[in-house]
C-alpha cells in the first residue's frame, strides 16, 4: 500500500496554537528506525509520519533541539548527523525523503554504532545536553541488544521504545529506561498518533534542561539534573532537600561548579521532597531553582518465583523484582513430604540460583526470602519436581501455568 504524507503546516500555524511551540528544550534526539526487510513499505511510511508529527513543535538549532536518524539494517547507516538540519522545515523534509534500506534487523549493531559514532562531536552531538534515543521497532531483532543498550544508558542516554509488533515485553521493558510504563509503548502502526503527545511530553521532561528536574526516580532515590550555570572558577552549588510534610528533616549537600547532576539516595518511598538548588557565584547573582519530586511506591520482593531448567538432580530458581533495598536472599528448599531442608544464601543483586544435588522424580518446596537492608523480611514459595532419572519428560515445575506461585498456594 502507498501512503502519501500530508504536507507540513505553515510555520504560522505551528505558532498559532494548532501545534504547540515548545520553549526551553535542549537535547539531542536520536531515532533508531527499523529499516529492515521485516518492515513493510506501508509500516515504514507510517513510522516516518509519526516521527515527523512528534518533532513538529520543537525548535531546531545548536542551542535548542537537534535530531538524527540511524537505520537498523544489515549494516547500521546514518541518514543525517545531528547538526545538518537546524530548522523545522529542513528536518521535516529530510524525514520525508528518508528511504527504507531493507536487509537484516541487526539492532544490536545499530546500538553499538550509536554509542561509538553517534553521540560524538563528529556526528554533531553536544557534550552538555540531554541525550534521548527513540527506538521504533516491529519487536524483532536478529542480534543481542541488552549489552549495547545498557552501555548507552550508562552514558546517560534516556531510552524510549515504541513497538509496533508483538515483541517480547520482558526484553523490551529491560531495554527501555525505567520505569517501563513511561518509556515503553506497544501500539499498532495505524494507531501511532494515539501516543504522539504522551511520548512527546515524556521527551520534553528529559530535554527541558534549562531548569532543575529529577530523572531516574525510584522508591529510594532520584537523580537531579540542571543546566550548566557555574564552573569551578566562579562558584559552587548548595543543594537542600526535605520531605514536604517534615521540613525539619532537611539535608544539605555541596557540589563543585562543574557539576550538572547529583544522585540523591536513601530516601523514603512514596514521599514528596522539596528540592532547592542554590548557585553560589562569586561573579554575579543567580537565582535558586526549586522542584518537587515524589518517590515511587516501594517494590516488594519477591513478588514472583519461577522454577525452570528442571533436571533429575537440579533446577533453577528465579525471582523478581530485585530492588536496591534488598541486601540478600535466602533460598530454602526441601522434599515433600519431609522435614529436612537446606539453605542457600544469594547476594541481593542476583535474581536466580541453581539448586543442585537433588533426588530425581521428587517434589520440592522452595521458599525465597528477601532480607531487606532495613531488617524486614518477605518470603514467597513455589513447588517444583525434578525429572525422573534419564527419562525425557517435560518438567512439572510449578502448579501455576504462568510459572508464578504465591506462598499461599497449597
Amino acid at each position: 500500500a502507498w501512503v502519501t504524507s500530508p504536507p507540513s503546516p505553515p510555520l504560522c500555524l505551528l505558532l498559532s496554537g494548532l501545534q504547540p511551540f515548545i520553549p526551553d528544550s535542549e537535547g539531542d534526539l536520536l531515532f533508531l528506525l527499523d529499516s529492515s526487510g521485516s518492515v513493510s513499505y506501508y509500516e515504514f511510511s507510517r513510522v516516518k509520519e509519526f516521527i515527523r508529527d512528534l518533532l513538529r513543535p520543537f525548535t531546531f538549532s545548536p542551542s535548542d533541539v537537534q535530531t538524527s536518524i540511524i537505520h537498523i539494517s544489515t549494516t547500521p547507516t546514518m541518514e543525517f548527523p545531528f547538526d545538518r538540519y537546524l530548522s523545522t522545515g529542513a528536518v521535516q523534509q529530510a524525514i520525508r525523503d528518508t528511504q527504507q534500506l531493507m536487509g537484516d534487523t541487526n539492532t544490536g549493531k545499530a546500538l553499538s554504532y550509536a554509542k561509538e559514532k553517534f553521540f560524538t562531536d563528529e556526528a554533531g552531538a553536544r557534550p552538555d545536553v540531554p541525550k534521548v534515543l527513540v527506538w521504533v521497532t516491529d519487536g524483532f531483532s536478529t542480534d543481542e541488544i541488552s549489552q549495547p543498550m545498557q552501555l548507552l544508558k550508562d552514558m546517560g542516554v534516556t531510552v524510549f521504545i515504541v513497538s509496533t509488533g508483538r515483541g517480547n515485553y520482558l526484553q523490551l521493558s529491560a531495554a527501555a529506561s525505567q520505569p517501563p510504563e513511561k518509556h515503553l509503548h506497544f501500539v499498532d502502526v495505524d494507531d501511532l498518533p494515539i501516543i504522539t503527545k504522551e511520548l512527546r511530553d515524556a521527551i520534553i521532561d528529559v530535554i527541558r534542561a534549562k531548569r532543575l528536574r529529577a530523572v531516574d526516580i525510584t522508591s529510594s532515590s532520584f537523580r537531579l539534573t540542571w543546566p550548566r550555570l557555574l564552573s569551578n572558577d566562579i562558584g559552587y552549588y548548595v543543594l537542600e532537600y526535605a520531605p514536604t510534610d517534615d521540613p525539619g528533616r532537611k539535608l544539605v549537600k555541596q557540589v563543585s561548579g562543574d557539576h550538572t547532576s547529583l544522585l540523591l539516595s536513601n530516601l523514603s518511598p512514596e514521599t514528596t521532597y522539596e528540592v532547592v538548588l542554590i548557585p553560589e557565584s562569586n561573579v554575579h547573582y543567580i537565582p535558586p531553582q526549586t522542584t518537587r519530586v515524589t518517590t515511587l511506591e516501594e517494590e516488594i520482593s519477591p513478588a514472583r518465583v519461577l522454577i525452570s531448567e528442571s533436571r533429575p538432580h537440579s533446577f533453577r530458581v528465579s525471582w523478581a523484582p530485585t530492588p536496591d533495598s534488598v541486601g540478600s536472599y535466602q533460598v530454602l528448599y526441601g522434599p515433600l513430604p519431609g522435614n529436612s531442608a537446606q539453605l542457600l544464601e544469594v547476594d541481593g543483586t542476583h535474581n536466580s540460583t541453581v539448586v543442585e544435588n537433588l533426588a530425581p522424580n521428587t517434589t520440592y518446596l522452595v521458599t525465597v526470602t528477601a532480607i531487606y537492608k532495613s531488617g524486614k523480611e518477605k518470603a514467597l514459595s513455589a513447588k517444583a519436581c525434578t525429572q525422573a532419572g534419564k527419562r525425557s519428560q517435560a518438567p512439572r515445575s510449578i502448579t501455576s501455568s504462568t510459572g508464578l506461585v504465591d506462598a499461599r498456594d497449597p
